[in-house]
């Protein structure tokens, strides 16, 4: 099997005056999504899973078009934030939570989130992925930075959970064997989007 671990595309940021943050995508954001369905076309994709939260949804929306598949909601491969009243792009961060910015950038997750509990509902949303589909299947998961970051960490045993500036519409390979075994392929493919990312 194949999971393509593709993260949302740029978003917006957003502060909820009551209930929870949801942005939508961006202009560019829908722009990098757009160039999503040529950039899988090398892929037999099977089936689409997302994350519950707007942005990873906005950006499977035309792969799932292109496809004419339908998009599985998996709330266990949401994001660290999700629920929370608010979202800034880690640009935004930089101003508005500056405490947080540097713990991102020495690859901690924020202070407000809980590790162990966030590493294992990761893991069993991916679990539950696997066991649904068939081991020849490929399958693409349009998830978060801070998922495809704790999934890397487990696999390849890393330090720190945030090891890599995951891009926004990138492409994250895993391949899980017969018996079950993951190993990466790839990690934060871009090609397709190189143009619309910031510097």
């Amino acid at each position: 099997m194949q999971l393509l671990l593709i993260r949302h595309a740029e978003p917006n940021n957003a502060r909820a005056e009551t209930g929870v943050a949801d942005p939508p995508l961006t202009e560019t954001g829908r722009l990098q999504a757009a160039r999503l369905p040529e950039a899988l076309a090398p892929y037999t994709i099977t089936r689409l899973f997302s994350s519950p939260q707007l942005r990873a949804l906005q950006t499977a929306e035309p792969v799932a078009q292109h496809r004419h598949l339908g998009v599985e909601k998996v709330e266990d491969i949401a994001e660290y934030d999700y629920g929370h009243d608010h979202y800034f792009t880690i640009d935004a961060a930089k101003e508005v939570a500056p405490a947080a910015y540097q713990r991102i950038l020495a690859g901690h997750l924020p202070d407000f989130v809980d590790a162990d509990v966030f590493r294992t509902r990761v893991a069993k949303g991916i679990d539950d992925v696997v066991a649904a589909c068939d081991h020849s299947e490929t399958v693409a998961l349009f998830v978060h930075g801070g998922v495809v970051n704790i999934v890397l960490q487990q696999l390849l045993d890393l330090p720190r959970p945030l090891m890599f500036p995951i891009e926004y519409a990138s492409v994250t390979r895993i391949l899980v064997s017969r018996s079950g075994a993951r190993r990466v392929a790839s990690i934060n493919e871009t090609g397709h989007v190189r143009d619309t990312l910031r510097v």
